[in-house]
């Protein structure tokens, strides 16, 4: 016995059947969301001359991996070169502090080198 499926495309505006090459399905984007919705040729042409208005004054992105200015990502650890941080380890070592070789250093025991230099 054969199986036969059969996929039905419908638009997602008025739920119209759409026929083998009929219809369109647009992606776009709005706020940082990607959406994407099936359309009949006269809805997709519906859409396109609603949106037609704001495209033509519109920047185009460069990329999607665009990042605002506010969302950039903010540097972590010390911000201190990896010389400095040899320094605060062997300084903390002679001075009771305990630290490891290597990771991160504790706060507490940068601020009391920072203390300590003046």
């Amino acid at each position: 016995m054969a199986k036969r499926t059969i996929e039905v495309i419908t638009s997602d505006l008025s739920g119209d059947e759409l026929e083998p090459g009929q219809g369109e399905t647009i992606i776009f984007s709005v706020g940082g969301a990607d959406y994407s919705i099936d359309l009949t040729d006269a809805e997709a042409d519906e859409f396109r001359s609603t949106f037609d208005r704001y495209v033509k004054v519109a920047s185009r992105a460069s990329s999607r991996g665009t990042q605002s200015s506010s969302s950039a990502r903010k540097p972590s650890g010390s911000g201190r070169s990896s010389e400095e941080l040899a320094h605060i380890r062997a300084w903390a070592k002679d001075n009771g502090h305990e630290v490891s070789e290597r990771g991160r250093i504790k706060a507490e025991v940068i601020e009391a080198f920072d203390k300590a230099q003046g």
